[in-house]
């Protein structure tokens, strides 16, 4: 019921979108095809998105970055489980303290994209959102990696869980509106889901060889670390293509002069 009530929503948003002009490209304004008309079918065989991605640099970096996310969460997951089960041994503490960290994690997330995010993607643009969380979040795995406790813990989860849903699933989203609509919902396909869940399966066998090789907690954390600094740099660089792509004129305010000006 909840799902057949956002249908009028979308055809509202198709409505306004032809109304406002919002699916036509001037020329110089954008790729040519990055818009098309919704209701025309998409071509493409059933392997297209694979393809597509497989061929292209952007939508690969797309690809490992999601990786990177997938990993840095993974490394913080089963810390957690660690942690928690060392600090709570009851499983009824247990379960309050995730409702807890759950709820918090809701009730920012939304004072986040009320406040926040809309206004940061106009001022600094893209690249802002994708490497904030990525280098906030190297800092909390070097901190986790001196303090291992569950107080740091649970600071840097709901600083990546408030992050990726305020700040980096929306900066994900707008690397999707400079590439066709094919692209769009078939490549995007592909991402949001065989390759987030084989880097949820492969960050899994990384953190388990570690603990094997190591067994000391410190060693995730570092390891982590380096990935999370690794992830805000092909955040940056994602943010960079994408702002190129779009043109001088969809960049922050400053930027955008001084490319003008140029």
């Amino acid at each position: 019921a909840l799902l057949a009530a956002t249908l009028p929503g979308v055809g509202w948003l198709f409505g306004w979108r032809r109304r406002a002009g919002a699916g036509v490209v001037q020329p110089g304004e954008a790729p040519a095809g990055a818009a098309q008309d919704p209701a025309n079918p998409i071509g493409g065989g059933l392997l297209a998105g694979l393809s597509l991605l497989l061929r292209s640099r952007y939508l690969l970096g797309i690809g490992l970055f999601v990786i990177l996310l997938a990993t840095a969460s993974t490394f913080l997951y089963f810390e957690q489980a660690r942690l928690v089960a060392e600090a709570f041994p009851e499983r009824t503490r247990q379960t309050q303290v995730f409702s807890v960290l759950d709820a918090t994690v809701q009730a920012l997330t939304i004072l986040v994209q009320l406040f926040f995010t809309g206004r940061m993607a106009r001022r600094y643009g893209v690249t802002v959102l994708l490497t904030a969380v990525p280098l906030a979040v190297t800092c909390g795995f070097l901190v986790l990696a001196m303090l291992p406790t569950f107080g740091v813990l649970a600071g840097v989860m709901i600083l990546r869980r408030v992050g990726e849903y305020a700040l980096l699933r929306p900066g994900r989203e707008m690397l999707f509106t400079v590439v066709d609509p094919e692209t769009k919902y078939k490549a995007k396909n592909v991402i949001d889901t065989a390759v987030y869940r084989a880097g949820d399966a492969v960050s899994a066998w990384v953190k388990t060889g570690i603990d094997a090789l190591s067994g000391h907690p410190a060693t995730v954390a570092l390891a982590g670390a380096v990935l999370a600094l690794a992830w805000a740099g092909l955040g940056w660089w994602l943010g960079r293509r994408h702002e190129g792509q779009l043109g001088p004129s969809a960049g922050p305010p400053g930027r955008a002069a001084a490319a003008q000006q140029r």
